[in-house]
């Protein structure tokens, strides 16, 4: 008899034989059908994984062990994305290289990555801050260069000076820099952009061909969001005209003021200079708030007065221009006419600084009921209306009358009117703005870019790339705006080895973006010194099949992405106009928390645990336990390595897939683990513990397993873990009672599992005396007339009481079924020799007498 479950000499054995024998890698032009699988690669932290990190690379996995099961060439490849600022901050507060600490967090992330068993090709492993590697960002760098998609521009960022650093958005909170809470202000400075811009349609239009979550794609499209609408001109009092972009040019004559960004370049030249001192005082607050602040975030409306009118071009009517921070002038023109009676934000501002409010649309009377507005008070100008209506009060002598039209009607109307007088045009505008691609950071990609000393700007020559990072000791921001780089004077000075011309490099470094771009293509040829991908394999491998990860990176990782592969794609380097067909985004596995009566939260380490619930340990106070995001300062993380010494990888796998839908929100329990644990050991008592004969299964027995072949097969098709883990308990529990397992069953059931519990699957397989890994093992099929029943049990009643379950054929007709009831004891007990009235008969279901 085989010994007990001892998973902790199982699990290393079996790693061990697969990195040995490399049993996943992945062979180029296989004569079978290919299938990609990716996962996000993860960005290698000092904290290392915690159990919510591998839920999507279990999900991969086990997909990657059906696919390999069912015939297919898998490529499953696992990389570490490891630029970026937490690298280089903990270098500046310790005095230690990133290059160091990075190699230590992937180390770490690796083993632990391997501990889970998880069916990576690891020859095709890859770092993006290898020198490999970002040659070929910074090649890619260079075609977007060339294809005139790379520029230098002047835009303003968050510079925080007491930092001496610029921040991203999402380190500034308030107007502060979330480290250190410093002061951080807009500033004008020199950045390399991008011109996603010029692919905003073709990236919004192809989202339609993806197989990706409705949710994720609706996010794309709002974020590039597309509108169409009309450019309208504005003379102003002051001299020069203002253009607006509105996508309502049919109310214009509810125009009843103007507003500019605190940016626009013409406010300095059209306010008056009474206004002059509150309009910069103005510019200098808005300056200090990111874009997010000023608009969704914002709750009070602000804004200056510049003295100066714009004439309303379909009425003649001067209007006032205010600069407001809720416009902003990377949205449009940067200014707009203000419609007070039928914009909400524009009716907050009119109604703070008592500007007019002219209503223009009579609203729709049903939909203003529905809304619960009153409609007097709309027509009024006391009430705002968004909704649908008729044109009012807009009409002039100039040939433009729209009294009466439905929005949809006056749009071109009023559009076309202006067009035919030279008064402004249709336009089409997309809220994306181009990508701002450089940062000032050491741990970053070099630009592969020379500032020559006669102000010429050009791409180093391919012959020298990789440009490598300096080795420096000080990497901590200059404090004056310029990069760390800057610092670095060998490095810095150039001269071309052609011309003798002296210049300097690029200081600025890529974003961490850059190397999350392109790695999907980088692992089809990982090795490649020639080339960042050989194009016939680019081509037999392309596209992704499938990419996991979180729903996080919905919107910047992926439009990025499918960026550069668009362009990649118009130089004739890759073969896909798309990277990833289908995408799935897992839920987060929340840990448990604690909160006092105040709600105030406390950390794990700080709760003593008694038989009457968590308390607080300082003074016994009873807590509230609940799920929330695992944190560092809640010390609720959950190791994965903990987890494993004590259940084993299998468990963990198996656990975490049954939690519930993958793409749900779950929280973490350690007696949910436990409880598989159990499952994991009976499924062993059963397969090496049993006595295992070569017998026929039972016709019960048989639909058992062969309901269980297609349960698990088509929730693996549908990535319904947790229900195919479900099925497999079922099988368990049937086989469980049997004296003696039927080899068939054991063997298909040993199969079936195997995919999420991997190093038990093998162990099992080999119990049952095979000398080969089961990775390659043809997938159990399924047969439907096992499946189908013949017989199916009926409820017998005697005036709608029950009396009797009878099994009768599951074709039985009227005639057949009313015999086969009235034939039976308990009926004809029931009956007591009175004359039967009716029968009456539901198929399958039930058969009722009347008497």
């Amino acid at each position: 008899m085989a010994r007990e479950y001892d998973f902790a000499s199982i699990e290393k054995k079996w790693q061990r034989f697969w990195e040995e024998n490399k049993t996943f890698k992945a062979v180029d032009f296989a004569d079978k059908p290919k299938y990609y699988v990716l996962d996000m690669f993860p960005y290698p932290s000092g904290a290392g994984l915690h159990v919510g990190h591998p839920e999507g690379y279990t999900a991969t996995d086990i997909i990657c062990r059906y696919r390999r099961m069912k015939g297919d060439n898998v490529l499953h490849p696992m990389g570490w994305d490891a630029f970026g600022l937490p690298a280089e901050q903990y270098a500046v507060e310790t005095g230690t290289h990133p290059e160091v600490t990075t190699q230590k967090n992937v180390d770490n992330f690796r083993r632990q990555i391997k501990s889970l068993g998880f069916s990576y090709d690891w020859d095709r492993e890859i770092n993006t801050t290898d020198p490999g590697y970002f040659k070929w960002t910074q090649w890619i760098f260079m075609q977007l260069h060339k294809k005139g998609l790379a520029y230098l521009d002047e835009v303003a960022v968050n510079w925080c000076p007491a930092l001496g650093t610029v921040l991203a958005n999402e380190e500034v909170i308030d107007g502060r820099s979330e480290r250190g809470n410093h002061p951080v202000e807009r500033r004008p400075m020199k950045q390399w952009m991008l011109r996603i811009t010029e692919y905003a349609e073709r990236l919004l239009q192809d989202l339609d061909e993806l197989d990706w979550p409705e949710g994720v794609k609706e996010m794309q499209r709002n974020w590039i969001g597309k509108s169409v609408g009309a450019e309208v001109i504005f003379k102003t009092s002051a001299g020069p005209s203002v253009t607006v972009y509105t996508t309502r040019p049919d109310t214009l004559f509810g125009a009843t003021y103007m507003v500019l960004s605190p940016e626009h370049p013409l406010v300095k030249e059209i306010t008056a200079p009474e206004c002059r001192a509150a309009v910069e005082a103005y510019q200098a607050e808005a300056a200090k708030k990111t874009d997010l602040a000023r608009t969704e975030l914002s709750t009070e409306k602000t804004g200056a007065f510049t003295g100066a009118y714009a004439i309303n071009p379909v009425n003649g009517v001067k209007i006032p221009i205010w600069i407001a921070d809720y416009v902003l002038i990377s949205y449009g023109t940067g200014a707009i006419m203000a419609v007070p009676a039928h914009d909400t934000r524009d009716f907050e501002f009119a109604q703070k600084f008592d500007l007019p409010i002219k209503c223009i649309i009579a609203p729709d009377p049903e939909a203003a009921k529905a809304e619960g507005v009153d409609v007097a008070a709309v027509l009024a100008g006391k009430a705002c209306w968004t909704g649908e209506g008729k044109l009012i009060n807009s009409a002039n002598s100039d040939g433009l009358a729209l009294d009466g039209m439905s929005v949809r009607e006056s749009k071109p109307a009023a559009t076309r009117w202006l067009a035919e007088r030279g008064l402004g045009r249709e336009a089409v505008k997309y809220k994306l703005r181009d990508w701002l691609f450089s940062r000032q950071r050491y741990w970053g990609e070099p630009f592969p870019i020379i500032h020559y000393e006669d102000g010429s700007i050009e791409l180093v020559n391919d012959s020298e790339l990789p440009v490598n990072l300096p080795e420096m000791e000080d990497f901590k921001p200059s404090g004056t705006g310029e990069p760390p780089l800057a610092k670095a004077k060998d490095w810095l000075n150039y001269t071309d080895p052609a011309t003798g011309r002296k210049g300097r490099r690029e200081t600025n470094t890529m974003p961490q973006w850059a190397g999350s771009c392109w790695y999907y293509l980088r692992y089809i040829d990982p090795k490649n010194p020639d080339q960042a991908w050989d194009p016939a394999k680019e081509k037999y491998w392309m596209p992704v099949d499938l990419y996991v990860g979180g729903a996080e990176h919905a919107v910047l990782h992926l439009l990025y992405s499918r960026f550069w592969n668009k362009v990649l794609f118009d130089l004739g380097l890759v073969s896909t106009k798309e990277p990833f067909r289908k995408l799935v985004n897992q839920g987060m596995i929340l840990g448990v928390s604690y909160k006092d009566k105040r709600g105030a939260l406390v950390p794990t380490d700080q709760v003593d645990f008694t038989p009457n619930g968590p308390v607080r340990k300082s003074d016994g106070e009873a807590l509230v336990e609940f799920p929330a995001k695992m944190s560092k300062s809640l010390r609720n993380v959950v190791n994965p390595d903990d987890v494993i010494r004590e259940y084993g990888a299998d468990s963990m796998r198996m656990y975490e897939m049954f939690m519930g839908p993958l793409e749900a929100t779950k929280p973490w329990s350690t007696k949910g683990v436990e409880g598989v644990f159990r499952f994991l050991k009976r499924a062993w008592r059963l397969v090496a513990q049993s006595e295992i004969v070569d017998a026929p299964c039972t016709p019960e027995q048989l639909r058992v397993l062969h309901a269980t072949i297609r349960k698990v097969s088509q929730d693996l098709d549908t990535f319904n873990f947790n229900t195919a883990i479900s099925q497999l308990m079922i099988f368990l529990n049937e086989f469980s009672k049997c004296d003696r397992v039927p080899r068939e069953a054991a063997e298909k059931f040993v199969l079936l599992l195997s995919p999420f519990a991997p190093h038990i699957g093998e162990e099992l397989w080999s119990t049952l005396g095979h000398a080969e890994t089961l990775a390659y093992e043809p997938w159990p099929v399924w047969d439907e007339k096992v499946l189908e029943v013949n017989e199916v049990e009926i409820l017998v009643q005697v005036l709608g009481k029950p009396k009797a379950r009878l099994m009768m054929p599951v074709d039985a007709d009227q005639e057949a079924a009313s015999k086969l009831a009235l034939a039976a004891p308990e009926v004809q007990a029931a009956l007591g020799g009175k004359p039967v009235r009716k029968v009456i008969y539901v198929p399958k279901r039930l058969v009722n007498i009347v008497i």
